[in-house]
């Protein structure tokens, strides 16, 4: 279930993206997290939602907080992220696949991005959704794998 991120208590999510396992796949994320980082994070993406009307979620199961994701403007695409805590990995491609839905329902997202840092190897999953390379791009000085995603037929 997608959730609003102010609806996850702080401790949660400083937890979440505090876990040194994180950094392994986000290039972005400098250490741990304390009150201000949370901080932040919620303004960044409460301007995404007002600006854009679209923008990241708190994922639920069975109630529980399993992570944040959704999709985000940048320039003229619309990003999907997911970050899952490191004990929710295998659960990336059924939350992606119901994102994906809400995207091919959203007449404004004619396709989706996808950037992944260099250190993603498993990538299958998202090629079988048809996802498509791109090319490599620099974002905040770090390098990501671009995929494009057309959103015209749901995604079961």
């Amino acid at each position: 279930m997608f959730v609003r991120l102010g609806d996850i208590a702080p401790a949660i999510i400083i937890a979440h993206m505090s876990d040194p396992r994180m950094a392994e796949h986000m290039p972005l994320l400098s250490g741990p997290w304390d009150h201000s980082d949370h901080a932040r994070f919620m303004a960044a993406k409460d301007t995404c939602w007002l600006r854009d009307g679209l923008g990241h979620w708190a994922i639920l199961i069975d109630g529980d907080y399993v992570g944040w994701g959704g999709f985000q403007k940048e320039g003229d695409d619309w990003d999907y992220g997911l970050v899952l805590r490191p004990d929710c990995f295998g659960l990336g491609l059924a939350i992606t696949r119901k994102a994906l839905n809400f995207a091919h329902n959203d007449p404004w997202i004619d396709d989706v991005t996808f950037l992944l840092p260099p250190t993603r190897k498993h990538l299958r999953g998202l090629e079988r959704l048809g996802a498509r390379f791109v090319g490599q791009v620099s974002y905040d000085g770090e390098t990501f794998l671009k995929y494009r995603l057309d959103t015209p037929m749901p995604v079961f």
